[in-house]
């Protein structure tokens, strides 16, 4: 269950834990843990990170497409 948790949720937890060295799996149980406390604002947060990302890739792939005008 973990790895289509993993492989489904985005990607987002996988970007943090790369990019600040943490395990991914405590960053996960960190959102659930703080979405149980805070009634679900930590949703909202990794919502817009992955908006963020998605943006991002598409961004990237405008930018680099030759044949995109």
């Amino acid at each position: 269950m973990q790895v289509l948790i993993e492989k489904y949720a985005f990607g987002v937890c996988s970007f943090i834990g790369e990019r600040f060295r943490i395990p991914m799996s405590s960053i996960i149980l960190s959102f659930i843990y703080a979405s149980f406390v805070t009634f679900g604002s930590p949703i909202l947060i990794y919502l817009a990170v992955d908006f963020w990302m998605n943006f991002k890739k598409l961004y990237r792939r405008r930018a680099n497409s030759l044949w995109y005008y």
